[in-house]
């Protein structure tokens, strides 16, 4: 399985109108600089031999200065050299809301599966999400949302409801539109009362 290259995932979200953070591939301090305009950005690395970023050291948030840019971005830089190939990439800084996982995998049994839950730091901790075999209903998405403990936080009491359907829904399409794909995480995606932000892309092919 090969890991998908980041823009190149989010170029295939975009076909989908499913829609992540503005992101960029950057070659050089002054390149972050220039994407910054003087706005919060963050930085990350990205390597196949590292997928836990934020563990290893490998990402910085908040970065606006342009000193504080360059910094980071050397920073990076000098982590990232033991772990060639790798880019190094940079976003707009995301809103804060409520972070949840949406997922599909290509199951040996069942096929094309998707899966959501309560995303972030909280994968792993809480292990709270659901199931369904694509394609997927309304009524899928009602009984996936339904099924989950943290529901009322996912869903802001309900006030957000329709837009995690509508995104999962979306999301099941492109898994069963694309049989190269084996699995994809995004993960967090950020709920707000103004839409939602794909922070992290994830796609592994076959």
């Amino acid at each position: 399985m090969t890991l998908l290259d980041y823009m190149k995932a989010r170029d295939l979200l975009s076909k989908y109108g499913i829609h992540s953070i503005e992101s960029g591939y950057v070659e050089s301090a002054k390149e972050a600089v220039r994407f910054s305009k003087g706005k919060p950005i963050v930085m990350k690395v990205l390597s196949d031999k590292q997928l836990h970023k934020s563990k290893a050291g490998l990402v910085r948030l908040n970065l606006s200065n342009p000193d504080e840019i360059t910094a980071a971005y050397n920073e990076l830089h000098r982590k990232a050299e033991k772990l060639k190939p790798y880019d190094i990439i940079v976003q707009r800084m995301s809103e804060q809301g409520n972070e949840i996982i949406i997922g599909g995998r290509t199951d040996p049994q069942f096929g094309k599966v998707v899966l959501i839950g309560l995303g972030g730091i909280y994968v792993e901790i809480f292990r709270d999400f659901a199931l369904r075999v694509a394609p997927i209903s309304k009524y899928d998405t009602e009984d996936m949302l339904a099924q989950l403990k943290s529901q009322r936080i996912i869903t802001h009491d309900g006030k957000h409801t329709k837009l995690i359907q509508e995104l999962l829904t979306k999301v099941a399409k492109l898994m069963l539109e694309n049989d190269s794909i084996s699995e994809l995480d995004l993960n967090p995606v950020i709920i707000t009362d103004k839409g939602y932000q794909i922070v992290d892309i994830r796609i592994l092919e076959e």
